[in-house]
Protein backbone atom coordinates (compact mmCIF):
# COMPACT_ATOMS: atom_id res chain seq x y z
CA UNK A 1 0.00 0.00 0.00
CA UNK A 2 1.25 3.45 -0.83
CA UNK A 3 0.78 6.42 1.46
CA UNK A 4 2.43 9.73 2.12
CA UNK A 5 3.94 10.04 5.60
CA UNK A 6 1.64 11.48 8.27
CA UNK A 7 -1.19 11.78 5.77
CA UNK A 8 -4.84 11.85 6.76
CA UNK A 9 -7.63 11.74 4.24
CA UNK A 10 -9.09 15.24 3.94
CA UNK A 11 -12.31 15.15 1.93
CA UNK A 12 -13.91 18.12 0.30
CA UNK A 13 -16.92 18.86 2.47
CA UNK A 14 -20.25 18.81 0.69
CA UNK A 15 -21.85 21.19 3.14
CA UNK A 16 -25.46 20.18 2.82
CA UNK A 17 -25.64 17.17 0.57
CA UNK A 18 -26.10 13.47 1.23
CA UNK A 19 -23.17 11.25 0.44
CA UNK A 20 -22.96 7.53 -0.10
CA UNK A 21 -20.04 5.31 0.65
CA UNK A 22 -18.26 3.91 -2.26
CA UNK A 23 -18.17 2.60 -5.77
CA UNK A 24 -16.91 -0.84 -6.76
CA UNK A 25 -15.58 -2.42 -9.96
CA UNK A 26 -14.60 -5.99 -10.83
CA UNK A 27 -13.00 -7.32 -14.04
CA UNK A 28 -12.49 -10.98 -14.97
CA UNK A 29 -10.67 -12.38 -17.97
CA UNK A 30 -9.09 -9.24 -19.46
CA UNK A 31 -5.29 -9.01 -19.87
CA UNK A 32 -5.39 -5.35 -18.80
CA UNK A 33 -7.80 -5.90 -15.90
CA UNK A 34 -6.21 -3.29 -13.60
CA UNK A 35 -6.27 -0.61 -16.29
CA UNK A 36 -9.93 -1.32 -17.04
CA UNK A 37 -10.68 -1.19 -13.32
CA UNK A 38 -8.92 2.17 -13.13
CA UNK A 39 -11.14 3.54 -15.90
CA UNK A 40 -14.22 2.19 -14.18
CA UNK A 41 -13.23 3.80 -10.89
CA UNK A 42 -12.61 7.07 -12.67
CA UNK A 43 -16.21 7.11 -13.93
CA UNK A 44 -17.43 6.28 -10.41
CA UNK A 45 -15.45 9.06 -8.77
CA UNK A 46 -18.71 10.71 -7.66
CA UNK A 47 -19.34 7.76 -5.34
CA UNK A 48 -16.24 8.47 -3.26
CA UNK A 49 -13.41 10.97 -3.35
CA UNK A 50 -11.36 10.21 -0.25
CA UNK A 51 -9.44 7.17 -1.36
CA UNK A 52 -9.05 4.56 -4.05
CA UNK A 53 -7.56 1.10 -4.41
CA UNK A 54 -7.16 -1.88 -6.76
CA UNK A 55 -6.32 -5.52 -6.08
CA UNK A 56 -5.34 -7.86 -8.94
CA UNK A 57 -4.10 -11.34 -9.70
CA UNK A 58 -3.15 -13.60 -12.59
CA UNK A 59 -5.34 -16.53 -13.59
CA UNK A 60 -5.12 -20.09 -12.30
CA UNK A 61 -2.79 -21.16 -15.14
CA UNK A 62 -0.13 -18.70 -14.01
CA UNK A 63 2.73 -19.97 -11.81
CA UNK A 64 2.28 -16.79 -9.75
CA UNK A 65 -1.38 -16.18 -8.86
CA UNK A 66 -0.76 -14.09 -5.73
CA UNK A 67 -3.04 -11.16 -5.03
CA UNK A 68 -1.41 -7.76 -5.35
CA UNK A 69 -2.87 -4.55 -3.95
CA UNK A 70 -2.21 -0.83 -4.30
CA UNK A 71 -4.28 1.86 -2.56
CA UNK A 72 -4.04 5.28 -1.01
CA UNK A 73 -5.79 8.53 -0.17
CA UNK A 74 -6.96 10.84 -2.91
CA UNK A 75 -8.81 10.80 -6.20
CA UNK A 76 -8.31 7.94 -8.64
CA UNK A 77 -5.98 10.00 -10.81
CA UNK A 78 -3.93 10.96 -7.75
CA UNK A 79 -3.54 7.44 -6.35
CA UNK A 80 -2.73 5.93 -9.77
CA UNK A 81 -0.81 8.87 -11.23
CA UNK A 82 1.87 6.56 -12.62
CA UNK A 83 0.75 4.20 -15.40
CA UNK A 84 3.40 1.68 -14.33
CA UNK A 85 1.43 1.03 -11.15
CA UNK A 86 -1.31 -0.56 -13.26
CA UNK A 87 0.97 -2.52 -15.56
CA UNK A 88 3.88 -3.52 -13.28
CA UNK A 89 2.58 -3.41 -9.71
CA UNK A 90 -0.90 -4.75 -10.53
CA UNK A 91 -0.48 -7.33 -13.31
CA UNK A 92 -3.08 -9.94 -14.15
CA UNK A 93 -6.38 -10.56 -15.90
CA UNK A 94 -8.55 -10.33 -12.76
CA UNK A 95 -9.00 -7.21 -10.61
CA UNK A 96 -11.31 -5.45 -8.20
CA UNK A 97 -11.36 -1.77 -7.31
CA UNK A 98 -12.91 0.61 -4.82
CA UNK A 99 -13.57 4.32 -4.42
CA UNK A 100 -14.10 5.29 -0.80
CA UNK A 101 -16.34 7.76 0.84
CA UNK A 102 -16.09 7.47 4.62
CA UNK A 103 -18.58 8.56 7.21
CA UNK A 104 -17.47 10.99 9.93
CA UNK A 105 -14.73 9.60 12.15
CA UNK A 106 -13.86 6.74 9.81
CA UNK A 107 -11.27 8.33 7.54
CA UNK A 108 -8.22 6.41 8.80
CA UNK A 109 -5.82 5.17 6.18
CA UNK A 110 -6.30 1.62 7.47
CA UNK A 111 -9.91 1.79 6.24
CA UNK A 112 -9.01 2.20 2.56
CA UNK A 113 -10.30 -0.69 0.47
CA UNK A 114 -9.94 -3.25 -1.00
CA UNK A 115 -9.09 -5.17 2.17
CA UNK A 116 -6.96 -8.29 1.84
CA UNK A 117 -6.27 -11.15 4.26
CA UNK A 118 -4.38 -14.44 4.22
CA UNK A 119 -6.24 -17.37 5.76
CA UNK A 120 -6.44 -21.15 5.51
CA UNK A 121 -7.95 -21.12 2.00
CA UNK A 122 -5.41 -18.64 0.62
CA UNK A 123 -5.86 -14.95 -0.03
CA UNK A 124 -9.14 -13.04 0.05
CA UNK A 125 -9.80 -9.41 -0.92
CA UNK A 126 -13.07 -7.46 -0.77
CA UNK A 127 -14.46 -4.08 -1.88
CA UNK A 128 -17.87 -3.09 -0.49
CA UNK A 129 -20.51 -0.45 -1.14
CA UNK A 130 -23.21 -0.05 1.52
CA UNK A 131 -23.65 -0.32 5.27
CA UNK A 132 -24.27 -3.45 7.32
CA UNK A 133 -26.91 -3.06 10.01
CA UNK A 134 -25.81 -5.79 12.43
CA UNK A 135 -22.12 -4.88 12.54
CA UNK A 136 -22.03 -4.04 16.25
CA UNK A 137 -23.31 -7.42 17.45
CA UNK A 138 -21.23 -9.38 14.93
CA UNK A 139 -18.08 -7.45 15.77
CA UNK A 140 -18.64 -7.99 19.50
CA UNK A 141 -19.17 -11.72 18.95
CA UNK A 142 -16.06 -12.06 16.78
CA UNK A 143 -13.93 -10.15 19.29
CA UNK A 144 -15.12 -12.41 22.09
CA UNK A 145 -14.03 -15.36 19.94
CA UNK A 146 -10.53 -13.89 19.63
CA UNK A 147 -10.73 -11.95 16.35
CA UNK A 148 -8.41 -8.94 16.12
CA UNK A 149 -9.77 -6.13 13.93
CA UNK A 150 -7.40 -3.95 11.93
CA UNK A 151 -9.95 -1.34 10.78
CA UNK A 152 -13.06 0.43 12.07
CA UNK A 153 -15.26 -0.48 9.08
CA UNK A 154 -18.15 -2.90 8.79
CA UNK A 155 -16.56 -4.48 5.69
CA UNK A 156 -13.88 -6.25 7.72
CA UNK A 157 -16.59 -8.27 9.44
CA UNK A 158 -17.27 -10.07 6.13
CA UNK A 159 -13.63 -11.19 5.89
CA UNK A 160 -13.54 -12.54 9.46
CA UNK A 161 -16.87 -14.34 9.11
CA UNK A 162 -15.57 -16.02 5.96
CA UNK A 163 -12.28 -17.01 7.58
CA UNK A 164 -13.98 -18.47 10.68
CA UNK A 165 -16.79 -20.28 8.86
CA UNK A 166 -16.90 -24.06 9.29
CA UNK A 167 -18.65 -24.64 5.94
CA UNK A 168 -17.18 -27.28 3.64
CA UNK A 169 -15.78 -25.26 0.71
CA UNK A 170 -14.43 -21.73 0.14
CA UNK A 171 -17.60 -20.87 -1.79
CA UNK A 172 -19.76 -22.19 1.04
CA UNK A 173 -17.77 -20.16 3.56
CA UNK A 174 -18.35 -16.97 1.57
CA UNK A 175 -22.06 -17.78 1.31
CA UNK A 176 -22.15 -18.46 5.04
CA UNK A 177 -20.64 -15.04 5.78
CA UNK A 178 -22.99 -13.19 3.42
CA UNK A 179 -26.01 -14.98 4.87
CA UNK A 180 -24.93 -13.84 8.34
CA UNK A 181 -24.60 -10.12 7.69
CA UNK A 182 -27.65 -7.87 7.32
CA UNK A 183 -28.18 -4.54 5.63
CA UNK A 184 -26.88 -3.12 2.36
CA UNK A 185 -24.00 -4.55 0.40
CA UNK A 186 -23.02 -4.57 -3.24
CA UNK A 187 -19.53 -6.02 -3.27
CA UNK A 188 -16.78 -7.63 -5.29
CA UNK A 189 -14.27 -10.12 -3.91
CA UNK A 190 -11.14 -11.91 -5.07
CA UNK A 191 -10.55 -15.40 -3.70
CA UNK A 192 -7.37 -16.60 -5.30
CA UNK A 193 -8.17 -16.37 -9.02
CA UNK A 194 -11.95 -16.36 -8.52
CA UNK A 195 -13.92 -13.13 -8.85
CA UNK A 196 -17.08 -12.97 -6.74
CA UNK A 197 -19.86 -10.40 -7.08
CA UNK A 198 -22.72 -10.20 -4.57
CA UNK A 199 -25.72 -8.03 -3.79
CA UNK A 200 -27.81 -8.09 -0.62
CA UNK A 201 -31.30 -9.68 -0.78
CA UNK A 202 -33.08 -6.30 -0.66
CA UNK A 203 -30.96 -4.78 -3.44
CA UNK A 204 -30.42 -1.48 -1.65
CA UNK A 205 -27.39 -0.42 -3.70
CA UNK A 206 -26.97 -0.85 -7.48
CA UNK A 207 -24.65 -3.40 -9.11
CA UNK A 208 -24.54 -4.25 -12.81
CA UNK A 209 -23.00 -6.91 -15.03
CA UNK A 210 -21.34 -6.37 -18.42
CA UNK A 211 -19.35 -8.14 -21.13
CA UNK A 212 -16.24 -6.97 -22.94
CA UNK A 213 -15.50 -9.62 -25.53
CA UNK A 214 -14.81 -12.76 -23.49
CA UNK A 215 -14.23 -10.74 -20.31
CA UNK A 216 -16.79 -9.96 -17.60
CA UNK A 217 -17.21 -6.64 -15.82
CA UNK A 218 -19.10 -5.82 -12.61
CA UNK A 219 -19.65 -2.23 -11.46
CA UNK A 220 -21.79 -0.04 -9.24
CA UNK A 221 -23.20 1.87 -12.23
CA UNK A 222 -23.38 1.38 -15.99
CA UNK A 223 -21.35 4.55 -16.62
CA UNK A 224 -18.34 2.43 -15.59
CA UNK A 225 -19.18 -0.09 -18.32
CA UNK A 226 -19.48 2.72 -20.86
CA UNK A 227 -15.96 4.03 -20.29
CA UNK A 228 -14.61 0.48 -20.79
CA UNK A 229 -16.79 0.04 -23.89
CA UNK A 230 -18.34 -2.99 -22.24
CA UNK A 231 -21.88 -4.13 -23.08
CA UNK A 232 -24.47 -3.99 -20.32
CA UNK A 233 -25.94 -7.47 -19.77
CA UNK A 234 -28.17 -7.06 -16.73
CA UNK A 235 -28.20 -6.05 -13.09
CA UNK A 236 -26.80 -8.45 -10.53
CA UNK A 237 -30.05 -9.55 -8.90
CA UNK A 238 -30.79 -8.85 -5.24
CA UNK A 239 -29.63 -11.86 -3.23
CA UNK A 240 -27.50 -13.18 -6.10
CA UNK A 241 -23.85 -14.24 -5.72
CA UNK A 242 -21.82 -14.81 -8.90
CA UNK A 243 -18.56 -16.78 -9.11
CA UNK A 244 -16.26 -16.16 -12.11
CA UNK A 245 -13.46 -18.69 -12.60
CA UNK A 246 -12.29 -21.58 -14.81
CA UNK A 247 -15.30 -23.67 -13.80
CA UNK A 248 -17.52 -21.52 -16.02
CA UNK A 249 -16.55 -23.85 -18.85
CA UNK A 250 -17.68 -23.55 -22.47
CA UNK A 251 -20.85 -21.62 -21.59
CA UNK A 252 -18.82 -18.76 -20.20
CA UNK A 253 -21.56 -18.05 -17.66
CA UNK A 254 -20.61 -17.50 -14.01
CA UNK A 255 -21.80 -19.92 -11.35
CA UNK A 256 -24.86 -18.50 -9.59
CA UNK A 257 -25.94 -18.99 -6.00
CA UNK A 258 -28.72 -17.42 -3.97
CA UNK A 259 -28.69 -15.90 -0.50
CA UNK A 260 -31.32 -16.75 2.08
CA UNK A 261 -33.75 -14.29 3.70
CA UNK A 262 -34.94 -12.97 0.34
CA UNK A 263 -37.87 -10.57 0.94
CA UNK A 264 -41.14 -10.55 -0.94
CA UNK A 265 -40.31 -7.07 -2.24
CA UNK A 266 -36.95 -5.56 -3.03
CA UNK A 267 -36.04 -2.20 -1.49
CA UNK A 268 -33.89 -0.19 -3.87
CA UNK A 269 -32.59 3.10 -2.48
CA UNK A 270 -34.71 5.75 -4.21
CA UNK A 271 -32.14 8.41 -3.32
CA UNK A 272 -29.81 6.83 -5.88
CA UNK A 273 -32.24 8.20 -8.48
CA UNK A 274 -32.82 11.55 -6.79
CA UNK A 275 -29.23 12.52 -6.16
CA UNK A 276 -26.42 10.06 -6.07
CA UNK A 277 -26.09 8.07 -9.29
CA UNK A 278 -24.82 9.69 -12.46
CA UNK A 279 -27.59 10.76 -14.86
CA UNK A 280 -26.00 8.78 -17.70
CA UNK A 281 -26.23 5.53 -15.70
CA UNK A 282 -28.89 2.87 -15.74
CA UNK A 283 -29.66 1.48 -12.28
CA UNK A 284 -32.47 -0.71 -10.94
CA UNK A 285 -33.59 -1.21 -14.56
CA UNK A 286 -34.22 2.50 -15.23
CA UNK A 287 -32.24 5.35 -16.79
CA UNK A 288 -31.38 7.86 -14.06
CA UNK A 289 -31.83 10.81 -16.42
CA UNK A 290 -35.39 9.77 -17.27
CA UNK A 291 -36.35 9.33 -13.63
CA UNK A 292 -35.00 12.77 -12.74
CA UNK A 293 -36.97 14.34 -15.58
CA UNK A 294 -40.09 12.61 -14.25
CA UNK A 295 -39.32 13.92 -10.77
CA UNK A 296 -39.12 17.44 -12.18
CA UNK A 297 -42.41 17.05 -14.06
CA UNK A 298 -44.13 15.69 -10.96
CA UNK A 299 -42.75 18.60 -8.95
CA UNK A 300 -44.18 21.11 -11.44
CA UNK A 301 -47.58 19.43 -11.23
CA UNK A 302 -47.62 19.37 -7.45
CA UNK A 303 -45.89 22.67 -6.63
CA UNK A 304 -46.26 25.05 -9.60
CA UNK A 305 -45.05 28.63 -9.44
CA UNK A 306 -47.94 30.73 -10.79
CA UNK A 307 -47.22 33.77 -12.93
CA UNK A 308 -49.30 36.80 -13.72
CA UNK A 309 -50.40 37.36 -17.30
CA UNK A 310 -47.43 38.34 -19.44
CA UNK A 311 -44.94 37.43 -16.71
CA UNK A 312 -41.98 35.15 -17.36
CA UNK A 313 -40.78 32.58 -14.83
CA UNK A 314 -37.07 31.76 -14.96
CA UNK A 315 -36.14 28.28 -13.71
CA UNK A 316 -32.58 27.48 -12.63
CA UNK A 317 -31.03 24.25 -11.33
CA UNK A 318 -28.54 23.98 -8.50
CA UNK A 319 -25.82 22.24 -10.54
CA UNK A 320 -25.17 19.50 -11.25
CA UNK A 321 -27.45 16.84 -9.77
CA UNK A 322 -30.61 18.94 -10.27
CA UNK A 323 -30.04 19.78 -13.92
CA UNK A 324 -32.35 17.19 -15.45
CA UNK A 325 -35.05 17.66 -12.80
CA UNK A 326 -35.11 21.33 -13.80
CA UNK A 327 -35.57 20.31 -17.45
CA UNK A 328 -38.56 18.17 -16.47
CA UNK A 329 -40.01 20.97 -14.34
CA UNK A 330 -39.86 23.49 -17.19
CA UNK A 331 -41.34 21.11 -19.76
CA UNK A 332 -44.31 20.35 -17.56
CA UNK A 333 -44.81 23.96 -16.47
CA UNK A 334 -44.73 25.13 -20.09
CA UNK A 335 -47.66 22.86 -20.97
CA UNK A 336 -49.88 24.81 -18.59
CA UNK A 337 -49.39 27.99 -20.60
CA UNK A 338 -47.44 31.06 -19.68
CA UNK A 339 -43.80 31.71 -20.28
CA UNK A 340 -41.51 29.40 -18.28
CA UNK A 341 -37.86 29.35 -19.31
CA UNK A 342 -34.86 27.28 -18.29
CA UNK A 343 -31.84 29.47 -17.56
CA UNK A 344 -28.30 28.95 -16.34
CA UNK A 345 -28.18 31.33 -13.41
CA UNK A 346 -25.77 29.43 -11.16
CA UNK A 347 -22.26 28.49 -12.17
CA UNK A 348 -20.48 25.75 -10.27
CA UNK A 349 -16.71 25.70 -9.85
CA UNK A 350 -15.57 22.13 -10.53
CA UNK A 351 -11.94 22.81 -9.67
CA UNK A 352 -12.05 23.53 -5.95
CA UNK A 353 -10.13 20.37 -5.08
CA UNK A 354 -10.47 18.29 -1.96
CA UNK A 355 -8.94 20.86 0.39
CA UNK A 356 -8.48 24.59 0.33
CA UNK A 357 -7.73 27.54 2.64
CA UNK A 358 -10.66 28.57 4.81
CA UNK A 359 -9.88 32.09 6.09
CA UNK A 360 -11.77 33.64 8.99
CA UNK A 361 -14.77 32.18 10.76
CA UNK A 362 -17.24 32.25 7.88
CA UNK A 363 -16.02 28.90 6.57
CA UNK A 364 -19.35 27.64 5.29
CA UNK A 365 -20.13 30.88 3.47
CA UNK A 366 -16.67 30.85 1.91
CA UNK A 367 -17.21 27.30 0.69
CA UNK A 368 -20.54 28.19 -0.91
CA UNK A 369 -19.03 31.23 -2.62
CA UNK A 370 -16.07 29.17 -3.86
CA UNK A 371 -18.38 26.51 -5.20
CA UNK A 372 -21.14 28.68 -6.72
CA UNK A 373 -21.48 32.06 -8.36
CA UNK A 374 -24.51 33.77 -9.90
CA UNK A 375 -25.09 35.07 -13.40
CA UNK A 376 -26.52 38.41 -12.34
CA UNK A 377 -27.95 39.30 -15.74
CA UNK A 378 -30.15 36.21 -15.63
CA UNK A 379 -31.45 36.86 -12.11
CA UNK A 380 -31.80 40.61 -11.60
CA UNK A 381 -35.40 41.86 -11.54
CA UNK A 382 -36.87 38.47 -12.47
CA UNK A 383 -39.12 35.84 -10.90
CA UNK A 384 -36.68 33.02 -10.25
CA UNK A 385 -37.37 29.37 -9.36
CA UNK A 386 -34.47 27.34 -7.94
CA UNK A 387 -34.69 23.55 -8.42
CA UNK A 388 -32.67 21.41 -6.01
CA UNK A 389 -32.76 17.69 -5.28
CA UNK A 390 -32.81 17.85 -1.47
CA UNK A 391 -32.33 19.92 1.66
CA UNK A 392 -30.43 18.21 4.46
CA UNK A 393 -29.24 20.56 7.22
CA UNK A 394 -30.45 23.63 5.39
CA UNK A 395 -27.06 25.31 5.65
CA UNK A 396 -26.22 25.41 1.96
CA UNK A 397 -29.76 26.33 0.97
CA UNK A 398 -29.75 29.30 3.31
CA UNK A 399 -26.35 30.54 2.15
CA UNK A 400 -27.15 29.91 -1.50
CA UNK A 401 -30.39 31.89 -1.26
CA UNK A 402 -28.48 34.76 0.36
CA UNK A 403 -26.01 34.63 -2.52
CA UNK A 404 -28.78 34.69 -5.14
CA UNK A 405 -30.57 37.56 -3.42
CA UNK A 406 -27.43 39.66 -3.87
CA UNK A 407 -28.24 39.51 -7.60
CA UNK A 408 -31.59 41.24 -6.84
CA UNK A 409 -34.25 38.84 -8.13
CA UNK A 410 -37.83 40.10 -8.09
CA UNK A 411 -38.97 36.89 -6.38
CA UNK A 412 -37.12 33.75 -5.29
CA UNK A 413 -38.97 30.44 -5.13
CA UNK A 414 -37.42 27.08 -4.17
CA UNK A 415 -38.68 23.67 -5.34
CA UNK A 416 -37.20 20.37 -4.11
CA UNK A 417 -37.49 17.19 -6.21
CA UNK A 418 -37.77 14.93 -3.15
CA UNK A 419 -39.77 14.90 0.11
CA UNK A 420 -38.38 16.41 3.34
CA UNK A 421 -35.55 14.30 4.79
CA UNK A 422 -36.73 13.31 8.26
CA UNK A 423 -34.31 10.58 9.30
CA UNK A 424 -30.83 9.15 8.84
CA UNK A 425 -29.98 6.30 6.46
CA UNK A 426 -28.57 3.07 7.96
CA UNK A 427 -27.77 1.60 4.52
CA UNK A 428 -24.91 3.78 3.30
CA UNK A 429 -26.27 7.22 2.40
CA UNK A 430 -24.50 9.47 4.87
CA UNK A 431 -27.15 11.76 6.30
CA UNK A 432 -26.47 13.46 9.64
CA UNK A 433 -28.29 12.60 12.85
CA UNK A 434 -32.02 13.33 12.97
CA UNK A 435 -31.43 16.28 15.27
CA UNK A 436 -29.31 18.01 12.59
CA UNK A 437 -31.89 17.68 9.81
CA UNK A 438 -33.74 20.93 9.19
CA UNK A 439 -37.00 19.13 8.38
CA UNK A 440 -36.81 17.29 11.70
CA UNK A 441 -35.94 20.48 13.57
CA UNK A 442 -39.00 22.16 12.06
CA UNK A 443 -41.29 19.20 12.73
CA UNK A 444 -41.88 18.70 9.02
CA UNK A 445 -43.52 22.15 8.78
CA UNK A 446 -42.73 23.40 5.27
CA UNK A 447 -43.52 27.02 6.17
CA UNK A 448 -41.02 26.94 9.03
CA UNK A 449 -38.36 25.47 6.75
CA UNK A 450 -39.11 28.21 4.21
CA UNK A 451 -38.56 30.86 6.86
CA UNK A 452 -35.31 29.23 7.96
CA UNK A 453 -33.79 29.19 4.47
CA UNK A 454 -35.23 32.57 3.44
CA UNK A 455 -37.17 31.66 0.26
CA UNK A 456 -40.34 33.46 -0.86
CA UNK A 457 -42.04 30.08 -1.31
CA UNK A 458 -40.90 26.48 -0.81
CA UNK A 459 -42.33 23.30 -2.30
CA UNK A 460 -41.29 19.69 -1.84
CA UNK A 461 -42.30 16.63 -3.86
CA UNK A 462 -44.62 14.33 -1.94
CA UNK A 463 -43.73 10.71 -1.26
CA UNK A 464 -46.65 9.47 -3.37
CA UNK A 465 -45.65 11.63 -6.34
CA UNK A 466 -42.03 10.57 -5.96
CA UNK A 467 -42.92 6.88 -5.96
CA UNK A 468 -45.13 7.48 -8.99
CA UNK A 469 -42.07 8.31 -11.08
CA UNK A 470 -40.47 4.86 -10.78
CA UNK A 471 -41.43 1.39 -11.94
CA UNK A 472 -43.27 -0.99 -9.62
CA UNK A 473 -43.31 -4.13 -11.76
CA UNK A 474 -43.05 -7.59 -10.23
CA UNK A 475 -41.04 -7.45 -6.99
CA UNK A 476 -39.72 -3.93 -7.39
CA UNK A 477 -39.90 -1.85 -4.26
CA UNK A 478 -38.05 1.14 -2.83
CA UNK A 479 -36.58 2.17 0.47
CA UNK A 480 -37.92 5.55 1.63
CA UNK A 481 -36.57 5.34 5.18
CA UNK A 482 -34.87 8.75 5.05
CA UNK A 483 -38.28 10.33 4.42
CA UNK A 484 -40.46 8.14 6.64
CA UNK A 485 -38.16 6.67 9.31
CA UNK A 486 -39.46 3.20 8.36
CA UNK A 487 -36.64 0.78 7.56
CA UNK A 488 -36.99 -2.55 5.67
CA UNK A 489 -34.07 -4.00 7.66
CA UNK A 490 -34.13 -2.66 11.23
CA UNK A 491 -30.71 -1.26 12.19
CA UNK A 492 -29.12 -1.91 15.53
CA UNK A 493 -29.86 0.87 17.99
CA UNK A 494 -27.83 4.06 17.43
CA UNK A 495 -25.92 2.36 14.63
CA UNK A 496 -23.43 4.76 13.05
CA UNK A 497 -20.18 3.78 11.37
CA UNK A 498 -18.10 6.12 13.51
CA UNK A 499 -19.26 4.21 16.61
CA UNK A 500 -16.93 1.41 15.50
CA UNK A 501 -13.89 3.64 15.87
CA UNK A 502 -11.76 2.55 18.80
Amino acid sequence: MNRAPNTRIAPEEEIDKPRSNCGVVGVYGAPDASTLTYYGLHSLQHRGQEASGIASCRGEDSPDSRLRIYKGPGLVTEVFSNQQILTDVLPGDIAIGHNRYSTTGSDNLENIQPFMVNYRDGQLAVAHNGNLTNTRSLRRRLQEEGTIFQTSTDTEVILHLTARSQAATPEDRIMDALNTVRGAYSLVMLHGSTLIAARDPHGFRPLCLGRLGDAWVVASETCALDIMQAEYVRDVEPGEVLFFDKRMGASGEPMRRRLTNTPEKFHHCIFEYIYFSRPDSKIFGENVDKIRRRLGKALAEESPVPAEEGETVFVMAVPDSSNTAAVGFVRRASKDGGDTRLEIGLIRNHYIGRTFIQPGQEKREVKVRMKFNTVKGVIEGRKVVIIDDSIVRGTTSRLLINLIREANPKELHVRISSPPIMSHCPYGMDFPNREELIAQQCGGDIERIREEIGADTLGYLSIDKMLGTVSHEDRLGYCTGCFTGEYPVPPEENMRKEDLEA
